[in-house]
């Protein structure tokens, strides 16, 4: 199967085929799951945070569940700090979709209940990362993704 070449670092992935369909090994879910193009860009993406940035695939989820009344939402993945706190939601897009307004939107609405440190989008292709600051109620677009040092440091001093 012929997937589109991404801007992310190439990672030994997991396929197998299911029922007609191909899968991939999801580090974190710890199962195989539908090979989308989505979860294509979530997997490369997931083991960039893990291999390249050096981010621990314990303190990551996939596919988290949140809940507005009667509304279920679900945040591609979600980065905690020691404490099980969120510090970091990630949305994924497919390589086809361009990172638009609406992707912004639809993080913000999740961050208005998870009230992260970081928010990023990536189609596999863009990626962007900004930073929020509360106290101002603005955010800053970064030109890198923090690796987990930084990401430590910045979420230890806002802890003091």
């Amino acid at each position: 199967m012929t997937r589109q070449q991404l801007n992310l670092p190439p990672f030994q992935a997991r396929l197998r085929r299911e029922s007609g369909r191909v899968t991939i090994f999801d580090i974190l879910r710890r199962k195989y799951v539908a090979l989308t193009p989505e979860e294509h860009v979530r997997q490369h993406f997931v083991h960039f945070l893990c291999e390249t940035l050096g981010y621990p695939p314990t303190v990551m989820a996939n596919e988290v569940m949140l809940s507005v009344r009667q509304k279920r939402l679900r945040c591609d993945t979600v980065v905690y700090d020691s404490t099980a706190h969120p510090r970091m939601i990630v949305e994924y897009k497919a390589p086809t979709l361009q990172v638009t307004q609406d992707v912004f939107d639809q993080i913000s609405v999740y961050n208005l209940l998870l009230k992260v440190d970081y928010l990023i989008v990536s189609n596999g292709l863009s990626h962007y990362c900004c930073r929020m600051d509360y106290a101002n109620q603005k955010y800053l677009f970064l030109d890198d993704i923090p690796n987990y040092e930084l990401f430590l440091q910045t979420i230890t001093k806002e802890n003091q």
